[in-house]
């Protein structure tokens, strides 16, 4: 498989980038990367091998970028090469960890949507207390929606957990205020219907407050929602754990007491810890996009290029364009 990664973009590049790069070199014999960056910067870090190329770029897309205005204007920066990459043909994936937003137009617009696919969906798999995770469609690719952008969300949500986590008929569920049908507004009431009358494994309406217990395996609503449930459970992992450490430290007897029940604590740290769970995936695109997240380490970079493989290896898009075109294809539908 060759890869193409923005190694410039997330608040650690190149470093935990290329860090993450050659741990996934060690972990797969068939991975073959091109790093696309500030050549100098980025040798700093890597060791020689053959089956890792740099191509210099000499633009670079920041976070303040403004998305459409920077990938139309900043052809040569390593993000939108990267993603030109794939395009191409000289790549089978894309990773990046920088601007989502400018990430997302590059994949929209060099890439481009699965035939069918009305608008792509930006899919983090987020973790739960039993440790399995799910998949949370969309969060923040579209902030308005309609029901058939969240049916198709399910769709490729489903495809994925099957193929790529192993879930044989995956639990789908829909974000919503209240658990019982007929809860929310005009969009959930809609998808709902919508949901109930495919083959879909749909459970029903899940609230926020059950996400982490594992409630369903993929869970739709539109960007906005999505997004806000996104940062909510980041902000609250972060801040749980930096109460733990600031108590657990406060005194001699707690940083005994921590001292033993350390391992314990890294195991939970590891379960709820999002590098663990790969990047977001951009789903509907004609090809693996993959964006992995600000902040990651060279563990969230690896977990990113271990699900882009997995993605490829699967066939996941093939997938999804296959089970787009014949719900097209049934009557009534055309």
């Amino acid at each position: 498989m060759k890869l193409a990664i923005d190694a410039m973009g997330g608040d650690h590049a190149p470093k935990a980038v290329i860090e993450g790069v050659e741990k996934a070199l060690r972990t797969y014999d068939d991975l073959e990367v091109t790093l696309f960056g500030d050549s100098e910067n980025i040798r700093q870090y890597i060791n020689e091998n053959s089956r890792v190329a740099v191509e210099h770029t000499d633009e670079i897309i920041s976070s303040t970028d403004s998305p459409v205005r920077a990938v139309r204007r900043k052809k040569n920066s390593s993000m939108v090469r990267a993603v030109q990459e794939v395009k191409d043909g000289r790549a089978d994936a894309s990773i990046s960890a920088g601007n989502t937003g400018a990430y997302m137009t590059a994949g929209l617009l060099v890439v481009g949507r699965i035939k069918g696919i009305e608008r792509p969906a930006l899919s983090p798999m987020l973790p739960t207390l039993g440790g399995d995770g799910f998949l949370l469609l969309d969060v923040g690719a579209n902030m308005d929606a309609k029901p058939s952008h969240l049916v198709q969300y399910a769709t490729m949500g489903s495809i994925y957990m099957e193929k790529v986590r192993d879930i044989e008929k995956p639990r789908i569920g829909l974000l919503n205020v209240g658990g019982e049908a007929g809860k929310g507004n005009d969009l959930t009431k809609h998808v709902y219907q919508q949901l109930q009358q495919t083959e879909l494994n749909f459970v029903g309406n899940v609230e926020a407050r059950d996400l982490l217990d594992g409630a369903a395996d993929v869970v739709v609503c539109d960007g906005f929602s999505g997004n806000l449930v996104l940062k909510s459970i980041e902000g609250t992992a972060l801040s749980m754990f930096s109460l733990l450490k600031e108590e657990l430290t406060s005194s001699v007897k707690n940083k005994l007491a921590a001292g033993v029940l350390k391992p314990s604590f890294r195991k939970i740290k590891q379960k709820m810890d999002y590098s663990e769970y790969g990047g977001a995936g951009l789903f509907g695109l004609n090809a693996p996009v993959i964006k992995a997240h600000g902040s990651s380490d060279a563990q969230g970079i690896f977990s990113a290029i271990r699900q882009a493989r997995t993605m490829y290896k699967e066939n996941v898009v093939d997938l999804i364009a296959q089970e787009i075109r014949s719900d097209k294809e049934e009557p009534g539908n055309g």
